[in-house]
């Protein structure tokens, strides 16, 4: 994870975690000075464990039940396994009284089997997607066991205040013994007591290395490169820009129809505005996304059949990974920046756009189930539920003067200034450097 590589350099500390390829053994190498420890998942692993239980169950689950899980035995049996080998493999590597960060809802039982292991390190645990309320997480038929799990770890790290709340609602009401105090160290932290344990949960909303995206953003080469892309799109008057991983949970779709209702009504004209949208693949594996691919395809298509001039289509769709010396003259050369989730942790797209609008001129679009709205309150806010709002928000975004424009940017730019990748990790590590055995 890019957001994780500068604190890991700073800190010599190691990585450990899949190849990304199933098969093979676990491995022990060095990449650019750090060390990765590698731990192989086999075919069935993979399928039961990451595209099972990971992404068919808790996946849609956390973000708000978008589509049914599936609640299989096998699946809960491999993640546990899977949970397990984590806790052991970085068992065996960690030093005495190491700070060891667990990331991500794949890796909820590895703090209490890591603690089990190894009571002299002090264990962190950030979850980057939310966590449900606790009406939607009943439903896991393992509910129970996912919060023990997760109740090992000293410091327990959340994108919202709201998402930690949701999980201390949980610990108490399905686990007894829960002990949840007052506030403590700060307002956002809430210690948890636990069969002789504590652990502090609480909000620590990440950010991006702001550096990596202004410096090379405000450099001649991706001004010359926007120029470019803006004339190779026919030269329209505005430029809506969509950048995501093909996930039912990112609102494609509804924000496509909100562009062509917008077009079919006259409120857009397919001469002036045009729409980019990348989609990353993602978990291509799993049915869901197979079926979200093909829904949005054709989205793309009837739009174009219907507004697309001949050699200029209306939407411009990339299937594609595209490498950050890419996104980020593509970034400049949008005017509007289109993020509407029905549900996301943060969405560091839309901090990455801010970062990347050296001129102070784009208009942000954002969804208020984003931990980003938290902080970009200068974005236009929008329900990506409510049809309407959402074609609104966009037409307002396309009509906003020059000047509200850049009051609006310089506010989102002085925000994210503020609070970069490296202060959110810092603030962590901080954290848990007070807490556990070790400290």
């Amino acid at each position: 994870m890019r957001a994780l590589l500068p604190t890991i350099r700073e800190t010599g500390g190691s990585w450990v975690g899949w190849t990304g390829q199933p098969g093979g053994v676990d491995e022990d190498i060095d990449l650019d000075g750090i060390a990765l420890h590698s731990l192989a998942l086999s075919d069935e692993e993979l399928h039961r464990y990451y595209e099972g239980m990971s992404n068919d169950t808790l996946w849609p689950l956390y973000h708000d039940a978008i589509r049914e899980s599936a609640y299989h035995g096998d699946d809960w049996d491999a993640y546990r396994l899977v949970n397990q080998r984590f806790a052991e493999r970085v068992a065996e590597i960690a030093p005495e009284g190491a700070a060891v960060w667990i990331h991500d809802y794949h890796l909820q039982l590895v703090p209490t089997a890591l603690r089990e292991l190894r009571d002299d390190v002090r264990i962190g645990f950030f979850n980057h997607i939310p966590f449900p309320p606790l009406e939607l997480f009943r439903r896991l038929p393992w509910r129970a066991e996912i919060v023990e799990g997760l109740l090992g770890a000293d410091v327990i790290g959340f994108q919202r205040a709201s998402d930690a709340t949701n999980m201390i609602a949980a610990a108490t009401d399905l686990l007894e013994g829960v002990e949840p105090d007052e506030p403590v160290v700060t307002d956002h932290l809430v210690g948890v007591g636990y069969r002789g344990h504590r652990s502090l949960v609480g909000a620590f909303p990440i950010s991006i290395d702001v550096a990596e995206i202004e410096e090379p953003a405000g450099g001649r080469a991706a001004r010359r490169q926007a120029i470019d892309i803006r004339a190779r799109l026919g030269s329209p008057e505005v430029i809506l820009l969509g950048v995501d991983r093909l996930d039912y949970t990112k609102g494609i779709g509804p924000r496509l129809r909100a562009f062509g209702q917008l077009l079919d009504d006259g409120r857009l004209d397919p001469e002036r505005h045009v729409l980019v949208q990348v989609a990353t693949p993602t978990r291509e594996g799993v049915e869901h996304y197979q079926d979200e691919r093909r829904e949005i395809e054709q989205i793309v298509g009837e739009i174009n059949g219907r507004h697309a001039r001949l050699g200029f289509p209306v939407i411009h769709y990339l299937y594609r990974t595209l490498p950050l010396e890419e996104l980020i003259p593509l970034y400049r050369a949008g005017d509007v920046m289109l993020v509407t989730p029905y549900r996301d942790g943060m969405n560091l797209v839309a901090k990455e756009y801010v970062a990347a609008n050296a001129d102070g001129d784009g208009v942000l679009v954002l969804s208020e189930f984003t931990g980003a709205a938290d902080e970009l309150r200068e974005a236009l806010l929008v329900n990506p539920h409510d049809p309407v709002a959402l074609q609104d928000a966009i037409a307002q975004a396309v009509e906003m003067p020059r000047q509200e424009r850049g009051e609006r940017m310089r506010a989102m730019r002085a925000t994210i200034a503020g609070s970069t990748v490296t202060d959110w990790a810092r603030s962590f590590l901080a954290v848990l450097d007070t807490e556990g055995p070790a400290a």
